[in-house]
Formats: structure tokens, sequence, C-alpha cells
């Protein structure tokens, strides 16, 4: 389903090159749930954005289904992302004046879906996350917790290939982290493929399968003990 051949990616030019991943090769496969952990500076936010279609490599190759997505045009990458990835962030980037119902229909109004299919397909998605009864509320006024049973509601509307899950516990209480994790494994309990980004190593090893990541270079790849 996924496999980074070699990538590497550097910023900047010259005396000014900073070389941020390091000949990054790994494969994922389909419905895989892989945790990759690493400290801040070690290139797995690098890392996300290439795997996420929000960057490209310098070097190597990027494979998605079979197709080579490195070298895409921006309006490619985009299409890309909407029909095959969804993110979860730390930061649940829901769009304060929107309701929820409104900012899980986003990825949807993108792929040029009619209002009435948007929204029937949006509330279920929100019934199934659990937040049925907060649909028409602004992200203010929700919890931390429902903010992020929100941002997956969003990320899977589309029913995408990969679900991408960047710190998703790090804005949460310990309570709040839990159960957010417990969804996630729920997730991929269905066949969801997932990967979630940590500097958490206990958390890393709540998935089946761990990467560790260290100045741009994958030091551990296996399964989890």
């Amino acid at each position: 389903m996924i496999e980074l051949r070699e990538v590497t990616k550097t910023y900047g030019a010259g005396d000014a090159a900073v070389e941020v991943l390091r000949g990054i090769s790994l494969k994922v496969a389909q419905h895989e749930f892989l945790a990759i952990v690493g400290a801040s500076g070690s290139g797995k936010t690098t890392l996300l954005n290439i795997l996420g279609c929000l960057d490209r490599p310098t070097t190597g190759a990027y494979l998605l289904d079979d197709e080579d997505v490195a070298n895409r045009t921006d309006d490619q990458l985009s299409e890309i992302r909407n029909r095959h990835i969804g993110f979860i962030f730390q930061s649940f980037q829901l769009i304060p004046q929107a309701s929820v119902l409104e900012n899980v229909e986003v990825p949807l109004f993108y792929a040029g879906l009619p209002k009435r299919k948007r929204r029937t397909l949006s509330r279920e998605m929100i019934e199934q996350v659990g937040l049925g009864h907060r649909w028409h509320h602004l992200p203010s006024e929700l919890s931390g917790g429902e903010r992020q049973r929100a941002a997956i509601a969003r990320a899977l509307v589309t029913n995408p290939t990969l679900l991408l899950a960047d710190e998703p516990t790090g804005n949460l209480d310990s309570k709040t982290g839990k159960e957010i994790l417990g969804l996630v494994h729920s997730l991929h309990e269905q066949g969801r493929t997932i990967l979630l980004i940590t500097h958490d190593p206990a958390i890393a090893e709540q998935a089946p399968r761990r990467i560790r990541i260290s100045d741009g270079r994958i030091l551990e790849n296996g399964v989890t003990s």
C-alpha cells in the first residue's frame, strides 16, 4: 500500500543546506497500524508531511497504492490527499466559526459532493464517533476530547485509504487521551490503515508495529513487545 524508497529531504542549499531525512525506506501494508516515534527534531514531522502529500521528497520515491506521487503537481497532490488520506492533528484544526457538522463536511465539499449527500455522510460519521448529540455545536463549545472526535469524523468522512494521526492525544488529559487511543484502535479493528506519529514511547508501544526515527534515519523497525 505504502512504500518509501531511499527518501531524502533537504531544506536550503549550499552551506545553508539542512538534511532532515537521510535515506528512509519503509513499507506499510494495507490495514496495518504503525507508530512512528521520535524526539523533537528527529525528522518525524517531515516524514509525516511527505506521507501525507503535504511535501515532496528531495530524492527517492513514494508509492501510494502503487502510484508514485513524489513528483506530482500541487493540484495533483491536493486531489490525492482528498481522495486517499485522512488527517488527525494534535491541535484539531477545526474551523472556529463552523459547527461540527460543517467542519466534517469540508472534505466532501472539496470532493464536489452535493449538499444533501454531504450532510447525510457527515451525520453518519459524527454518530459513529459518538458526537451525535453535539453535531450543531461550535468547536469552542466542545471539550478537548469532543474536538478530537470531530476531527476524526472529518478525517474519515471520505473513507480514505490511509489515516495519519499526528500526536492525536498531545493536547488532551490522560483520561481523554486513553479514550481517543481506544477509538483509534477500534478504527484499526474495522480495517483502517493507520500511521500514528508520537514522541511518547508508551503510546508507540500500543501499536502492533513501531518505527523509531532519529536524525532522519530509521533506527528501529519491528513489532512491539
